[in-house]
């Protein structure tokens, strides 16, 4: 009998999941990515490096209002809440993490994580500070909501987010 209870118990969950997918994602699993994503900004602006001049003009031509904010981290991984397990699992559906998935640049805030070894390109760098523009505009709560929707609606290059990030990609390719 206990044994029936408990497997039914988990049928229940995971029909929950199924059918309610879309509000346990944005009251459980968001505010718990947003959170850590915040204290990732914060850690970054504390150790990363400033724009120098050449990347400051690319920064202010994106339209970055406060440019001198702006940290480049370099890391040897860019930074995921492994330890948490829900994150984890939502991060290898998406596609963020995963065997062979490699994350060579990342936008918290003002603060850029960029994997060594990574070439850091006028073009990649636009691309970085797209996404550091859109979360200016708004907020990283409000891109960080966007993006996961976007990603699971459109996949990853045709969101919009990354669609107007490869626009400045292609737009910087030759400087």
């Amino acid at each position: 009998m206990k044994k029936w209870i408990f497997f039914s118990g988990i049928i229940i969950f995971f029909i929950g999941i199924i059918f309610f997918h879309q509000k346990i994602v944005s009251l459980i699993v968001l505010p718990q990515y947003i959170a850590w994503a915040s204290d990732t900004e914060a850690a970054g602006l504390k150790i990363g490096e400033p724009l120098d001049e050449k990347q400051l003009v690319i920064a202010n031509e994106i339209g970055i209002k406060k440019p001198e904010k702006v940290r480049l981290v370099y890391v040897d991984e860019v930074p995921f809440p492994y330890e948490n397990v829900v994150l984890k699992v939502v991060g290898e559906a998406l596609g963020f993490i995963g065997e062979d998935i490699i994350n060579n640049a990342q936008v918290f805030g003002y603060s850029i994580y960029i994997r060594k070894g990574y070439q850091l390109t006028t073009p990649n760098l636009a691309h970085e500070l797209v996404h550091v523009l859109q979360i200016e505009r708004s907020s990283l709560a409000q891109v960080v909501t966007q993006h996961f929707a976007d990603l699971v609606k459109y996949g990853y290059e045709s969101s919009p987010l990354e669609v107007e990030a490869f626009k400045a990609e292609e737009n910087y390719r030759h400087r």
